[in-house]
């Protein structure tokens, strides 16, 4: 240090009284909730801020930090409370230092959030006193109590939720159907309480409806609507492929609704899953207005089953695979090789700078004679005009398919042949051999009586073992009579709009009309319709390159 240097000493500030007074005093904070937002609960909530306020500020130690309220929200989750988890977050930067609150309950109604919170403040030093409860969290032996009470707040929130559940399903029982409508595109609630079909949303669902039976994917639909501006419910042009798909498969658009299709897995959680059969659904026919007809929905389900079984990749490490469905050829997926089993795939080869497309077996692509020996190669061109002259062998038996169609009608409801009982007198016959079991069962009493009856017992079983059984093939040969029918139906419509003769390839026909074609050999085919007729048709006599 110079000479010239000075050494300046710089007294502490020291605190006004005042600020020591504020030093001392304990920052109090203040958390409300209630459970629902109606206009009693709202009086609730306005008293309790107004009693911390008041409690607060006439304690001449304390100070007021804030009060922290939610209205109306969960009370057996913090995750969805804001101002709950904004006082959380104040208690870290060290801005406050104690919480009062009404209740336990009040607080959390979930035992771990209850003690992961109280657990935490009593880590940064800051107690929550539960009046109701008179408990200060701050000490260690106060978490017993305070899981305890946590605990009993649960199950109360776990009593509730089960007792809501039980009303909601016992309306479902009775009929009575709750519809959210907040992304229902075609209907709106009407003066009744039922869907009111939209007119113009409701012509967006069916033409969504109908490109997908023409054989568009989700993807192509998507294109369409987007490149005509068609706006969602929700106002914008941009559409899902999950809202497409959950469009095709919502019953409400052919005049039902099934209810149970998720729910809740507890109270807590508050988790959705999708109900695959651990609770009951409840399902209402013909409850409102249809969009579209039910053979229409039902023709939907079909082809997306039929999808979903092409699936399973063509890679080289899934040998005879279904390829993955796509519209950009009506073939794909329907031309079959009669030698292995496995779809046929487009191919374009190039010969001399000329384009030639061609169709190949997916196992003689991938593994070569491995898999499949013999099966031919097919161009596209003469193998399309085969197709055509089945359909319009098929087009020119119009009439038949119209009588096939009222006999497939009348068959369905005829009785099955070789069973003498109708489905009513079997149902009734099982019945009465269940009331004479149960009447044996009544009469039996000790090992005597059971070695007396037990002739009549094995009977009874054996009598109902069969009858049991003819109902199953009852039900099996009405179930493939009513397919047929549909299938028939649908068939017929679509011949019905399409021309006499089909002169050039349409994508769109032949797939909503051809099941599937079998390849036979390089000179022959069979194509199945989807109404069950079966025609083999000669490839015309053109040259075809032999499978290599």
């Amino acid at each position: 240090m110079t000479a010239s240097s000075k050494l300046i000493v710089i007294p502490p500030v020291k605190d006004t009284p005042q600020a020591q007074a504020a030093k001392k005093k304990l920052r109090v904070a203040a958390y409300c909730r209630v459970s629902t937002d109606d206009e009693e609960q709202l009086t609730s909530y306005e008293a309790q801020m107004s009693y911390y306020t008041d409690k607060i500020t006439s304690n001449p130690d304390w100070v007021m930090a804030d009060v922290f309220a939610d209205e109306g929200k969960t009370g057996t989750s913090v995750k969805n409370r804001k101002d709950f988890q904004r006082m959380i977050r104040q208690c870290r930067r060290g801005k406050i230092d104690l919480i009062l609150t009404k209740s336990l309950s009040r607080f959390a109604r979930n035992t771990l959030d209850t003690v992961k919170y109280t657990r935490e403040l009593r880590q940064l030093g800051i107690p929550v006193i539960f009046e109701k409860e008179n408990l200060n969290s701050i000490s260690w032996e106060s978490e017993f109590l305070l899981t305890l009470y946590g605990a009993f707040a649960q199950s109360e929130s776990e009593s509730i939720s089960k007792n809501v559940s039980w009303g909601k399903r016992q309306a479902m029982k009775e009929g009575r159907v709750t519809i959210q409508y907040k992304h229902l595109l075609g209907y709106i609630r009407g003066a009744d309480g039922k869907p009111e079909i939209v007119p113009d949303q409701a012509e967006i669902i069916r033409f969504i409806f109908k490109r997908y039976l023409a054989g568009d994917t989700l993807r192509a639909i998507k294109a369409q609507l987007e490149a005509e501006q068609v706006p969602y419910i929700t106002g914008e042009v941009a559409w899902n492929l999950s809202t497409l798909q959950s469009i095709l498969q919502n019953e409400k658009y052919c005049g039902d609704v099934i209810m149970q299709k998720t729910f809740r897995k507890d109270c807590i959680s508050k988790e959705t899953v999708v109900n695959t059969g651990q609770l009951p659904k409840y399902w209402t026919q013909n409850h409102h207005e249809a969009i579209v007809s039910r053979e229409i929905f039902d023709a939907v389900q079909e082809e997306t089953a039929r999808r979903k079984a092409m699936a399973s990749g063509t890679k080289k490490s899934a040998p005879t695979g279904l390829g993955k469905y796509s519209s950009k050829h009506a073939l794909t997926g329907l031309l079959i090789c009669g030698e292995c089993g496995t779809p046929y795939r487009r191919v374009v080869w190039t010969q001399k700078g000329m384009k030639r497309p061609v169709w190949r077996c997916v196992n003689r692509l991938d593994h070569g004679k491995t898999l499949c020996k013999h099966s031919p190669t097919l161009d596209e061109k003469p193998l399309q005009e085969a197709i055509l002259a089945a359909v319009n062998i098929l087009m020119s038996r119009k009439d038949e398919l119209s009588n096939g169609v009222v006999s497939e009608m009348i068959q369905e409801l005829a009785p099955v042949p070789g069973e003498v009982l109708s489905l009513a007198d079997i149902e009734r016959a099982i019945a009465d051999l269940a009331r004479r079991f149960d009447q044996l069962m009544d009469e039996t009493d000790g090992e005597e009586s059971i070695q007396r009856n037990l002739d009549q017992f094995r009977e009874i079983s054996e009598q109902l073992a069969a009858l049991k059984e003819r109902r199953a093939h009852v039900l099996g040969v009405q179930a493939e009579n009513e397919l047929m029918a549909k299938r028939l139906q649908r068939a017929a419509a679509v011949m019905e709009a399409a021309p006499a003769e089909i002169t050039e390839w349409n994508e769109s026909i032949v797939h909503q009309l051809v099941e599937e074609v079998k390849v036979l050999s390089k000179d022959e085919i069979q194509v199945t319709f989807r109404n069950g007729i079966t025609i083999t048709q000669t490839i015309p006599a053109i040259r075809q390159e032999a499978a290599s």
